[in-house]
């Protein structure tokens, strides 16, 4: 067992160094489900044989050893050499290829409970929500707001709430899935979504933004304009760069299901929601990858709801909630 264990840590532990070096294209969800399994095996054929033969062969010992205390006290012989207590406990612990299987199986289970079905953490690779969230934020996302899901395949086993317009939302990236992306949802099905001019309005509505002082990117060492939008019952800040046209070009926007429901020109796009189906924009409007360029989200691409900042070690104080 212990050169099949070698060969299965090994298998492990390649995968992952692929993955951090960019050989291969990694699926930490299916890693942790597959540690889950195979440690969950070890930890049952632990309970279930090696832990019951080690006791058995313990116990054998013992009676071993009284047999022969009581031959030698048979002879008259008191003083008996070795240390049985000693010799027992080698017997009952547990090989190294259980303590690195059966022995974490605990750790990873509850990890993979607690990150598949209730909380998942996050980092901010990029600027694309600022100022709302920042790069370097250590996020939470809640997996069960939106309906709780099976991990890896990501199908979902209750409905939740249905996201609304101004969650901050993570999910697949369409166009590849193995990627996670956060924006904010500004569509919801049937909506129809327009951002002409840097203007958003929906179903019609223009959406209310107003302008308080401009914010200071530290980062670019450039002030931006910075606006107040209220987007359902969330309220927000949103940069806009003037230097930044609202249109995008032929070549800025991707191939991608359903693009008959919108409509491009130098002002900007206008877009139908269809059924199941998200609208998302990042809050640093005229510098963020959305789906003004790649297109709706589908539910099945939902990952949770992002709602909590726990960390930045650059800035301590960006611990908190946030809309």
């Amino acid at each position: 067992m212990q050169f099949l264990t070698a060969a299965v840590l090994a298998a492990f532990a390649g995968y992952a160094g692929a993955w951090y070096l960019g050989y291969v294209e990694g699926n930490f969800a299916l890693l942790l489900f597959l540690a889950t399994v195979v440690t969950g095996l070890y930890w049952l054929a632990e309970r279930l044989y090696f832990l019951p033969q080690r006791r058995k062969a313990a116990a054998l010992l013992e009676a071993s050893a009284a047999q022969r205390r009581a031959d030698l006290t048979a002879k008259g012989i008191t003083q008996v050499d070795g240390d049985v207590a000693q010799a027992r406990q080698r017997i009952l612990m547990q090989p190294w290829w259980l303590d690195w299987t059966a022995g974490l199986f605990p750790v990873i289970l509850a990890v993979f409970v607690l990150r598949s079905f209730l909380f998942e953490p996050f980092k901010i690779p990029s600027g694309s929500m600022i100022p709302t969230l920042l790069v370097g934020d250590l996020i939470l996302v809640n997996k069960f707001a939106y309906g709780v899901r099976l991990p890896v395949l990501n199908t979902k086993l209750t409905e939740g709430t249905p996201p609304q317009r101004g969650d901050v939302m993570v999910f697949r990236y369409p166009p590849k899935p193995s990627l996670d992306y956060i924006k904010r949802v500004v569509g919801v099905p049937g909506d129809e979504v327009a951002y002409l001019n840097k203007q958003l309005t929906i179903n019609g509505q223009p959406v209310s933004k107003a302008a308080i002082p401009d914010f200071f990117d530290e980062d670019m060492m450039r002030y931006f304009k910075q606006y107040e939008e209220v987007l359902g019952t969330h309220r927000h800040r949103l940069l806009n760069d003037d230097s930044r046209r609202a249109g995008l070009s032929e070549a800025e926007i991707m191939e991608f299901p359903n693009q008959q429901n919108c409509r491009y020109s130098v002002e900007g796009v206008v877009c139908k929601v269809p059924e199941g189906h998200y609208f998302m924009m990042g809050d640093n409007r005229d510098n963020s990858q959305d789906s003004r360029y790649w297109g709706f989200v589908p539910d099945r691409n939902i990952v949770g709801k992002a709602f909590l900042v726990w960390m930045n070690f650059s800035n301590i104080r960006r611990i908190g909630s946030f809309e």
